[in-house]
């Protein structure tokens, strides 16, 4: 994972290099993320959003008029007849992805916007649908890219904070849910539609020292108040090895004020500490600064300037790192699909351990 950073980034590391000679962008749904995040990027990058298409005509209409999209297509085929080149920028439900790649044209290009499929099953069929097809296809894991998080693992990939011991992901937070409707009565939705994001993250910054995690310990829990939602708040543990202490604690259900929110990333190693805090969980979604600090040796705690926010900053990342890569530039596709699968697999791994339960102690002496 170390090599991901050595052609893309720009001289801070906290952004990502632009094509050279960027290629225009078809974009597939036109939801809440592709409003606040996708078409915000693209157009901070300078690049031609030439057609966008989602079921909802007038949703893509409303997209193409605020970020001065060139057309809205009528359907998934008129938006496909664009040939391969272009790049399709997939922003639809997990359960569509399959069905959306197969429409595209054989040897395109795509973003997959996470999770790559609603279970371990559809991750595997997506990568074979993509072989098959011979698409160059990598999975919108965008958290990667965060200012923030690039500045991080950069410290990471340099050895400054030593060999990690604790990495710990905490977010206590209210979300508004009713943004996505898709997520309603679905078997699976915390953990496969936000906790991915951090599973992903610990992957990204453990993993170059110590592979991938050996276990997964998870349980996710739903709440009362909210009946229509298969689950709103998670606690996972990794373990990627006997001297590091990997954690993600997840609740979206904070709806008592801002006082007591989180939303923290905290690295500590045995030579020093970095907390980051991503604001966009933060009054979603226009969210809160992110923020990084760090503690090096016997330094103070000290603030480090940041180039941006998780959100929209980071989708400038695995758009322009996509394009470098299809265009040579790149020696590296850093989320391609055989990489998000395995993300994908710890995920599976976190429902199985919910579903089959700990220890239960004893009830009598």
């Amino acid at each position: 994972m170390g090599s991901e950073q050595s052609s893309g980034s720009d001289s801070r590391r906290q952004r990502w290099a632009l094509p050279t000679s960027p290629r225009p962008i078809a974009i597939i749904g036109a939801g809440g993320i592709v409003v606040n995040a996708h078409l915000p990027a693209y157009a901070a990058c300078g690049f031609r959003v030439v057609r966008i298409f989602d079921i909802d005509r007038t949703r893509a209409e409303a997209a193409a008029r605020q970020f001065g999209v060139e057309q809205v297509a009528g359907t998934l085929n008129e938006t496909t007849a664009l040939g391969t080149d272009v790049v399709y920028d997939l922003a639809v439900p997990a359960g569509a992805v399959i069905g959306t790649l197969e429409a595209l044209p054989v040897g395109a290009t795509a973003l997959i916007q996470k999770p790559m499929g609603l279970d371990l099953d559809q991750a595997s069929a997506i990568v074979q649908a993509c072989r098959s097809r011979n698409l160059t296809a990598a999975v919108n894991f965008q958290l990667r890219f965060a200012p923030a998080v690039m500045e991080l693992s950069s410290l990471v990939g340099q050895g400054v904070l030593g060999d990690l011991t604790d990495v710990e992901m905490r977010v206590n937070t209210f979300m508004p849910w009713e943004q996505w409707e898709f997520l309603r009565h679905i078997p699976r939705m915390e953990i496969l539609y936000h906790s991915i994001h951090y599973v992903d993250l610990m992957r990204h910054l453990l993993g170059r020292a110590h592979g991938e995690p050996s276990r997964v310990m998870a349980r996710t829990t739903s709440d009362p108040r909210y009946p229509q939602l298969a689950s709103v708040a998670s606690t996972i543990v990794l373990d990627f090895g006997p001297s590091v202490r990997c954690t993600i604690s997840t609740n979206h259900q904070h709806d008592f004020g801002p006082q007591h929110q989180a939303s923290h990333l905290r690295v500590e190693g045995t030579s020093g500490a970095a907390v980051a805090r991503l604001g966009v969980n933060l009054n979603y979604p226009r969210g809160l600064p992110d923020t990084l600090s760090v503690h090096i040796g016997r330094e103070e705690w000290r603030p480090i300037e940041l180039a941006g926010n998780w959100f929209p900053d980071a989708f400038r990342g695995p758009m322009c790192n996509l394009q470098r890569f299809v265009a040579g530039e790149d020696d590296v596709l850093v989320t391609r699909i055989d990489d998000a699968w395995k993300t994908m697999a710890v995920v599976e791994a976190c429902y199985e351990c919910d579903r089959s339960g700990g220890v239960t102690p004893r009830s009598q002496p």
